[in-house]
């Protein structure tokens, strides 16, 4: 399999490592689907308008609306109305137009300098998005294909939080990569190109629904540092998913600027894994997944299936992601 490369002159493919996912992905969760004692696990938290609501994005509200009839017919039929940013709400998955990038900090007093916003593959913002109010012209949502492979748990409460969720700012980084791989009994198969990767930090059984009026669910949380995010797109990862809100690590106070980001990000970048895995790599991530069960019944490896809408121009969708894998008890 091919292996990243940053610098390349190709044309940019909008799937990202996505483009990684095919035959030999499939072929390889077959043993995992077909093992006796396998299991069906959710991965994703029930869509509400009284979950825990991200402090970046519009707050989901899901509406019903009245009963309804068709006239001159026996029929009555019930719908909703979904409103808000539900594409980054909930367990969602963030396309490569998600995030770009600037030359320099930018101060926030000053006009946003969008003309000079760069994203994956080098393109422009004129390219991805020309114009503002408009939705994606490229990198969107719709062209990440189903997602069809073996995934790798990785059980971060287990090894460094003695049961307990870690700590916020707590970031992983390659050694804590590594270190897992050996605990779990996986260094000799490895992380392997078109793998998904899941992280378990225990955050998420923070995620409350209704959401307490005291919750630090989305105000702080641990998460994959920028070395670990390196080290996974190294191994051709197609995407990354974790059980906190941010994917990047985020200490105490840092959303209100009372606080630092963790020292591992490169300066001006506070959500640099964000930066790192959409904007150079290429890999996608998934957030506030639910990988409480699979940690429990140690199901390091799985076969995973996602699901992203075909939702044309987004910079992400809400999933519905599953794996299938037997316990190991």
């Amino acid at each position: 399999m091919e292996k990243i490369d940053t610098n390349t002159t190709a044309p940019v493919d909008d799937r990202g490592m996505a483009r990684l996912l095919g035959s030999d992905t499939w072929t390889r969760c077959a043993p995992l689907l077909t093992d006796a004692g396998a299991q069906c696990y959710e991965l994703s938290h029930i869509l509400s308008d009284t979950m825990p609501s991200s402090p970046f994005a519009q707050e989901l509200k899901v509406a019903a609306s009245p009963t309804t009839g068709i006239p001159g017919t026996r029929h009555v039929g019930n719908k909703e109305m979904l409103t808000g940013d539900f594409t980054q709400q909930g367990t969602h998955l963030d396309a490569l137009g998600h995030f770009g990038v600037l030359p320099e900090v930018w101060a926030g007093l000053e006009p946003l300098p969008l003309a000079d916003a760069t994203y994956h593959g080098g393109l422009t913002q004129a390219e991805v998005k020309p114009v503002p109010e408009k939705r994606l012209a490229r990198l969107g949502v719709e062209n990440v294909p189903p997602i069809f492979t073996t995934a790798i748990l990785l059980d971060a409460e287990r090894e460094f939080g003695a049961g307990a969720p870690l700590s916020a700012g707590f970031s992983i980084d390659a050694e804590h990569i590594e270190t897992m791989l050996r605990a779990q009994g996986l260094a000799q198969r490895g992380i392997r190109p078109g793998d998904v990767v899941y992280i378990h930090t225990g955050w998420g059984k923070f995620w409350e629904d209704p959401v307490a009026e005291n919750s630090d669910y989305y105000r702080k949380g641990p998460g994959l540092g920028f070395s670990g995010a390196e080290y996974l797109a190294s191994k051709n990862v197609v995407l990354v998913g974790l059980d906190n809100p941010f994917t990047d690590p985020v200490n105490g106070g840092q959303l209100s600027g009372l606080a630092s980001p963790p020292a591992d990000m490169p300066e001006g970048l506070p959500f640099g894994t964000h930066h790192f895995n959409l904007v150079k790599a290429g890999v996608l991530q998934m957030q506030n997944m639910r990988l409480h069960e699979l940690a429990r019944d140690r199901v390091w490896i799985s076969c995973t299936v996602i699901l992203p809408l075909r939702l044309e121009g987004c910079s992400g969708s809400p999933v519905r992601p599953i794996s299938i894998g037997k316990p190991s008890l």
